[in-house]
């Protein structure tokens, strides 16, 4: 996208930008397939490239952008703690991490939290506190626990957690692989009652997966899991990491249905503002309880700056109300692109500003389109080959979105589809 405002060529890529990702790419590993945009600027939902392009942020990494890219008032919490005090060992208390956990415990509805800083050690943390859990409290025989997933489930990245991963490529060459996990079907009530065993201490799930492409399970089903999982003694453990924090129209996707409360809850991602890495397992007295000095910690988890960051986050989320622009807005970007009457689109579907768009298999990916709207100064990603995924920033104002929508609308409604470099 041209500064002022026209598509760039599709063969178009600056000089320091072809330098910058061949540095990359040489010096790197291989292990993401980025779209050939080098940022260095971020303001509210836009980003600005080397050569000064500006594009819509319509991935908000994952919806840990969804306060928008450098919001000011989180920004200026991180300035003011970094002249006071960074990095602390939990060996020492510090004066930002107890009024975190306070105010973040009191947001979630629960009684204690674990902070740590990436959604996969907050997952990793939830799995050793759910299976000490079943041993301490539930009774169950040692090195017997089991926890059941979900079929398209994504939990991270560590060897644990894609040892329960149902896509084959995130688990090969890493083996031995983790045991004790059970996969049902996403979204089959009956397949979780049926897999339960005495030896089952948790189900884990995301109450809407982004990765396996903003997959919505059907209305009622959290509801029905809880009721399951209380019949049956077993956690309820709900991975908010991309879905929490105003991203599908509520605090937490789970309040979507009434009854449906979970016993932990998993999150990452949005709670550090788009700023610093931040997350957390927050649960009962009891559940995270179970943990004694020494049986888990983390250097950085709990440091005074990630709190800092993290209770600005918080607050920011409640005063500008960002929940209840995501209903809003994403009712009205879901609905707008079920108009466009595209040949290539099968069905939309998500809450709140998660939205995926499903495309039909003569489309031939979502990759071209991810393309064709980075031209166009937009940049989303493809997942799962045929879903494109849409999550801007939650700030986002009604007239950005509708500019968005337009050109959205003509990609996806294009004569002929937009080729891929080689095709």
């Amino acid at each position: 996208m041209t500064k002022d405002g026209d598509a760039i060529g599709r063969d178009h890529v600056g000089k320091q930008s072809q330098d910058l990702m061949e540095m990359e790419s040489c010096y790197g590993a291989h292990n993401y397939k980025p779209l050939p945009v080098v940022l260095n600027k971020g303001e509210g939902v836009w980003v600005y490239d080397v050569e000064g392009n500006r594009y819509m942020d319509c991935l908000s990494c994952y919806s840990a952008v969804n306060h928008g890219h450098r919001h000011p008032v989180i920004v200026d919490a991180l300035k003011k703690q970094a002249d006071k005090l960074t990095l602390t060992s939990r060996a020492f208390f510090n004066d930002q991490l107890g009024p975190f956990l306070k105010e973040l415990t009191e947001y979630c509805g629960m009684e204690m939290a674990l902070p740590m800083n990436t959604g996969a050690e907050a997952v990793e943390t939830a799995i050793k506190a759910v299976r000490r859990w079943g041993y301490n409290v539930k009774g169950i025989p040692e090195n017997k626990a089991e926890i059941i997933v979900c079929s398209g489930n994504f939990h991270g990245r560590t060897t644990t957690v894609i040892s329960f991963s149902s896509e084959d490529s995130y688990k090969e060459g890493f083996g031995p692989l983790t045991p004790g996990f059970i996969e049902v079907e996403y979204g089959d009530a009956e397949a979780l009652k049926n897999a339960i065993t005495p030896n089952t201490c948790a189900f884990l799930f995301e109450p809407i997966q982004g990765e396996a492409g903003v997959n919505v399970p059907p209305d009622g089903y959290l509801k029905k899991v809880r009721e399951i999982c209380s019949e049956n003694r077993v956690l309820m453990v709900d991975d908010e990491i991309q879905t929490g924090f105003g991203r599908t129209g509520k605090r937490f996707c789970y309040q979507h249905e009434d009854g449906a409360v979970p016993d932990v809850l998993i999150l990452g991602k949005a709670l550090g503002g788009g700023i610093y890495p931040v997350s957390a397992a927050v649960a009962s007295r009891e559940i995270l309880g179970v943990f004694d000095p020494g049986s888990h910690g983390s250097t950085f988890g709990g440091n005074p700056l990630g709190a800092a960051v993290a209770r600005a986050s918080l607050d920011v989320l409640q005063k500008e109300k960002l929940a209840e622009r995501s209903a809003e807005l994403g009712s009205y970007f879901r609905e707008k692109l079920r108009s466009f009457n595209s040949p290539y689109v099968d069905h939309v579907r998500g809450k709140g500003l998660l939205v995926g768009v499903v495309l039909k298999e003569s489309a031939k990916g979502a990759r071209r389109f991810a393309e064709a709207l980075m031209n166009r100064g937009i940049l989303c990603k493809e997942t799962h080959y045929d879903v494109i995924r849409f999550a801007p920033p939650l700030v986002i104002e009604k007239d950005d979105l509708e500019w968005a929508l337009a050109h959205i609308k003509e990609v996806l409604t294009l004569p002929e589809l937009p080729l891929l470099k080689g095709e």
